[in-house]
């Protein structure tokens, strides 16, 4: 068995702003692994929040040892991107041989369409009433914000996009006073969610304090491990598959966090299709689906996933699984 890892590079298709600043393209990192003549791959998009560089993650996955098994994988690499992009290129070789979907051997429901939401970057809030507007025909929006000064910016996008439901990504850039200042406003404004508006190491004051709408935790969970430490701080859980280590441990995350009633919300960081694709599995019926990334895109990967008015559909086996 080979592993081989290169950097990709997608553009996006406009610039991408969140609390902790902005960028022009999307650095991934494929991995291939071939096996008995059969390849399967699997991307991941390391990330600085968790000190992850590409020069960093290539190294996690050449330092393997041939022929590795999913199994072992889930102790050799802790949960990240390195983990992600080899579990879920192990998951399509394993399909690839066995002439099955992943679905099926993973004991999931056939996947379906579902509803994903849209990111509108952060911006003045006149230009985030015009991405707004230019995306109202979407039934979910996702309002990127994190900054003291967001209640403009929200009163903005519900003007541009007065239809659309809204969900809220502060990026841990809030304070708790500022997030007790503009919780009340939040269901006036028609928000269903906000996601992690406190830094993920400094959420207490989210214990006991009122959440008009559910609080998602995503930079505070990553997986299984994370969950005792949300007790009463969340409601949902955002769960990436660069943050879980991949699909393995993603399908584990969300029996666990349902069977403790945490509502589960399915995101990604930016990156293409290929990316997305085993997103999509975990994404069935869940509270929230977040799975746009090749949305952003300027360019995508071949056999890339089909995105209408029933939503982002499940991968065909071209592109993934």
């Amino acid at each position: 068995m080979t592993i081989t890892v290169t950097p990709d590079v997608f553009k996006l298709a406009q610039v991408f702003t969140i609390s902790r600043g902005s960028r022009t393209e999307a650095r991934v990192l494929t991995v291939r692994i071939t096996r008995d003549g059969a390849t399967g791959w699997g991307e991941c998009v390391p990330y600085a929040r968790y000190d992850e560089t590409l020069d960093s993650v290539t190294a996690e996955i050449e330092g393997l040892p041939a022929g590795i098994t999913r199994a072992e994988l889930q102790d050799a690499l802790s949960p990240g991107a390195a983990r992600n992009a080899v579990d879920c290129a192990l998951w399509d070789l394993e399909a690839k041989q066995a002439g099955k979907r992943v679905w099926e051997l993973a004991g999931l429901p056939v996947p379906k369409p579902e509803i994903t939401a849209y990111t509108l970057s952060l911006d003045t809030p006149e230009k985030m009433q015009e991405q707004a507007a230019k995306n109202a025909f979407r039934p979910l929006l996702k309002i990127k914000l994190g900054t003291p000064d967001d209640m403009v910016r929200l009163e903005a996008v519900r003007a541009g996009a007065p239809k659309s439901r809204i969900i809220i990504d502060a990026n841990e850039g809030w304070s708790a006073e500022v997030y007790a200042d503009l919780a009340p406003h939040l269901l006036r404004l028609g928000v269903g969610l906000v996601e992690q508006p406190l830094p993920a190491g400094d959420d207490d004051a989210l214990t006991g304090m009122e959440r008009p709408v559910p609080v998602c935790a995503d930079e505070a969970c990553h997986d299984r491990a994370s969950l005792p430490a949300l007790k009463g701080k969340y409601d949902i859980v955002n769960i990436k598959l660069d943050k879980t280590g991949g699909l393995t441990e993603a399908i584990a995350l969300r029996k666990a966090a349902e069977a403790e009633g945490y509502g589960v919300m399915v995101g990604c960081m930016v990156g293409s299709s290929l990316a997305m694709a085993p997103a999509t599995l975990i994404a069935q019926g869940v509270a929230y689906t977040d799975l746009d990334g090749p949305l952003l895109l300027a360019e995508d990967r071949e056999h890339a996933l089909h995105f209408d008015e029933a939503g982002v559909h499940p991968p065909n086996a071209a592109l993934w699984g």
